[in-house]
């Protein structure tokens, strides 16, 4: 018999189907691997703004992930959007005690209209319990130096920046250089010691909602089939920067909408 490469996200809802949950699951199925969610909370949002978040109860995120574990099982796991210091905590918890390996987390503080998505008391437990579980951590600019509690801008910035973040325990650093100005958005893998240069020309479209937790889904996918993270970083770009390329000609709703997941399947 056959087996699927399994790929599990915990994170949040966006019923606009262009972040959150419903990304992750259509960056799993575009790079080939079977997607399961745990969702930690529901947001009202669309392409312009997010109304409202509504936290699960923390016990339920742990019965949904005891639920998954104890079938299926896992390969690879995405975290997003987590929202509280609870929830971080009971998700840190119950992935240490299975001892899943290839976590990849992706810092979500704040969405793409603006709002705030992580409580401010829960970043340093973020970075004190999921961090050293991580095989990877993506924060975009603004994320590292909310992080680090300083101004991280610059591409001159962003080793020093991922130095400090890998101190925080992930076994590896992707700095997403997405908020730089000028014509390109150069991303920093810091792995192992070393540093890698990914440069990208930046696309020009409105169309960017979902971005990051895109990327950080089509990485764990990478890891999830076996690639090595360089690999899997370096897949993972190519995925994400066609398909916001293909999703630049497409409009949907009033402002910052989605990314083509399917570009590979459908125009």
């Amino acid at each position: 018999m056959k087996k699927y490469h399994r790929v599990l996200t915990i994170a949040t809802s966006d019923c606009g189907g262009g972040a959150g949950i419903q990304a992750d699951l259509k960056a799993f199925s575009a790079n080939g691997c079977y997607g399961m969610s745990v969702i930690a909370a529901l947001t009202a949002q669309n392409t312009v703004e997010v109304t409202g978040i509504f936290p699960v109860p923390p016990e339920f995120v742990a019965r949904q992930i005891d639920a998954v574990m104890t079938d299926i099982g896992v390969d690879a796991v995405k975290i997003g959007m987590l929202y509280s210091p609870d929830l971080i905590a009971v998700v840190a918890e119950r992935l240490t005690h299975y001892q899943v390996k290839n976590i990849v987390v992706d810092p979500v503080m704040i969405s793409k209209s603006g709002a705030r998505l992580l409580q401010e008391n829960a970043v340093e437990v973020l970075k004190a319990r999921l961090f050293p579980l991580a095989a990877l951590i993506t924060p975009n600019l603004p994320e590292a130096s909310d992080i680090l509690g300083r101004p991280v801008e610059k591409a001159e910035d962003m080793e020093a920046a991922c130095r400090d973040l890998a101190a925080c325990g992930p076994r590896a650093v992707l700095l997403k250089g997405g908020h730089l100005g000028g014509g390109y958005s150069p991303d920093v893998l810091y792995a192992g010691g070393a540093f890698l240069s990914l440069p990208g020309a930046r696309i020009e479209t409105c169309n960017t909602h979902g971005t990051g937790c895109t990327l950080s889904s089509a990485i764990a996918a990478g890891l999830a089939k076996g690639m090595d993270t360089a690999s899997a970083v370096k897949a993972a770009k190519q995925y994400i920067s066609a398909a916001i390329q293909a999703g630049a000609h497409y409009r949907i709703g009033k402002g910052h909408g989605p990314v083509h997941h399917y570009y590979a399947f459908w125009e």
